[in-house]
């Protein structure tokens, strides 16, 4: 349990301050026109918020400390 604990904190601290320097994003494809069976779609690249980052970080600093000064 109490290396879980750590592992799990560490993973997301990584990925908190990886979403946080701005490398986190995600693809959103939108419909534009929709004619019978043809259809045009437009792709956009978005970043995640950045409070999601910071609730990683503290999310994962939270659960290692946790594992780390659990008895």
């Amino acid at each position: 349990m109490r290396a879980g604990l750590i592992i799990i904190g560490i993973l997301l601290l990584g990925a908190g301050i990886w979403i946080t320097l701005g490398h986190g994003s995600y693809r959103e494809t939108n419909t534009l026109v929709q004619v019978g069976s043809a259809k045009v779609t437009a792709s956009h690249d978005k970043a995640l918020p950045s409070w999601a980052g910071v609730a990683g970080i503290v999310v994962g600093g939270l659960l290692t400390l946790g594992g780390l000064l659990k008895r």
